[in-house]
């Protein structure tokens, strides 16, 4: 007997909020045969304006997100075309019809095989590849130290949850209980735990795509989960003001160090790391450049008369690795801005929102607890923004390469601009 059968590779039509999804789209196998329609997943997804309609494949030269080029994948997409195939004519000399679930184990055996998703499956360990993943991309992207420690924050969560994980634990039901137990067991709020899910699909992406497992069920993971905007917390010019004309007890002589600082990267836009490795020979007269540590950028900032005065106090001064700012280490830092913060009486109520699990929590605190290494560089932002300094020019100097991380900062100028505004009301 002859089997009437059509086999057609196309693209998965989706879409999140009632927009069409473009971008890395799911690749599948719809078969219509004697009355029935079955559809299979490759495990292949690609851009729709890498998708070639009328082949049914890849475009040449393309490549996908995980870095996957049109030749691997077309050559697996027929590889499973042809086996389904061949599947068919076997039940033909039989006289017989294969149910779909005959279909789909042919399907999964070839991804099982490697033939499908993956060339040669390494046996190397779910830790041993996990440490191989931190030292790769550690040496590719000149991670910090606190990048490192981060990662490895991420070891000891997955270690608790499985101490004997395998890549094929985390499939969506895997990774559904991965992330219950960041919330119940780690007691992490949403807001974490979203980053935490990251870091592992990250880890499985690579993995994947360095054929040490054939997973790929990290793709179509995406749990909602509810979290809150973030609140930005920056000085303003009258809490700026008090702390710059709080007179420091000589008993207290630390906190006077720590306020320079601070107001450098207020007028500057820093990063704690980058304020901590200024040299005196970043230092031109008119500016100065670095490089900067998280990001690996290079960044030309020029001197306002606020930095240069702070430069020029030390300018004097010896200290180790030819620094050219007294930072202490990041941990001493942020307790003493809590302090000056607090004897200058940076008091403002402040309500944060966040979410464990569906249950919502605001949490008041006095502003100056709030407080870190990170306020100056915000402070920066919003200042210059609410001055009317062009975003574009902003971002010059703080390294911003997208508009999407400078939003919370442009809502906030808009506010203070509106707020400004308003106090004409009062005249």
């Amino acid at each position: 007997m002859q089997i009437k059968r059509n086999l057609i590779f196309s693209l998965e039509k989706r879409k999140k909020k009632d927009q069409i999804i473009i971008e890395n789209v799911p690749i599948r196998l719809r078969i219509n045969y004697d009355g029935t329609r079955l559809d299979i997943q490759t495990g292949y997804r690609i851009d729709v304006a890498k998708w070639n309609d009328e082949k049914e494949q890849v475009r040449n030269g393309s490549f996908n997100k995980l870095g996957q080029s049109s030749a691997s994948i077309n050559s697996r997409l027929l590889e499973l075309k042809v086996a389904i195939q061949d599947l068919f004519q076997e039940f033909e000399s039989q006289d017989k019809i294969p149910t779909k679930d005959e279909i789909r184990h042919i399907a999964k055996s070839l991804k099982e095989k490697g033939k499908v998703g993956a060339e040669k499956i390494s046996d190397s360990s779910f830790f041993e590849v996990f440490d191989k993943f931190v030292k790769e991309n550690s040496r590719l992207n000149n991670w910090s130290s606190a990048t490192i420690t981060k990662f490895s924050a991420v070891k000891n969560h997955i270690t608790s949850f499985n101490s004997n994980s395998k890549f094929e634990d985390f499939d969506e039901s895997g990774l559904t209980d991965y992330l219950i137990h960041l919330r119940t067991k780690r007691s992490m709020r949403n807001s974490t735990i979203k980053k935490q899910l990251g870091f592992i699909k990250w880890f499985l992406r690579w993995g994947f795509e360095k054929k040490y497992h054939s997973n790929d069920a990290y793709q179509a993971f995406r749990p909602k989960i509810k979290d809150s905007n973030k609140t930005v917390i920056f000085l303003t010019e009258e809490e700026k003001t008090k702390i710059i004309n709080y007179e420091i007890p000589i008993s207290k002589a630390y906190l006077d160090r720590v306020r320079d600082v601070l107001m450098f990267c207020c007028y500057t836009g820093l990063r704690y790391s980058d304020v901590y490795n200024l040299k005196r020979s970043d230092i031109k007269p008119s500016h100065f450049q670095i490089t900067t540590v998280k990001t690996s950028d290079s960044l030309i900032i020029e001197f306002n008369k606020h930095s240069r005065a702070i430069l020029k106090k030390y300018e004097h001064l010896p200290y180790e690795h030819d620094k050219a700012l007294p930072v202490i280490s990041n941990q001493k830092m942020n307790d003493y801005l809590k302090e000056l913060g607090r004897l200058a009486e940076i008091d403002t109520s402040v309500t944060q929102t966040y979410y464990i699990g569906n249950k919502r929590i605001d949490e008041t605190l006095p502003k100056h607890e709030l407080f870190g290494t990170h306020i100056g560089r915000r402070t920066f932002i919003c200042s210059a923004l609410s001055i009317g300094i062009p975003v574009q020019v902003v971002m010059k100097w703080t390294g911003h390469s997208d508009y999407k991380a400078m939003k919370p900062y442009i809502d906030v100028a808009d506010k203070t601009k509106k707020n400004a505004m308003e106090k004409f009301d009062m005249l």
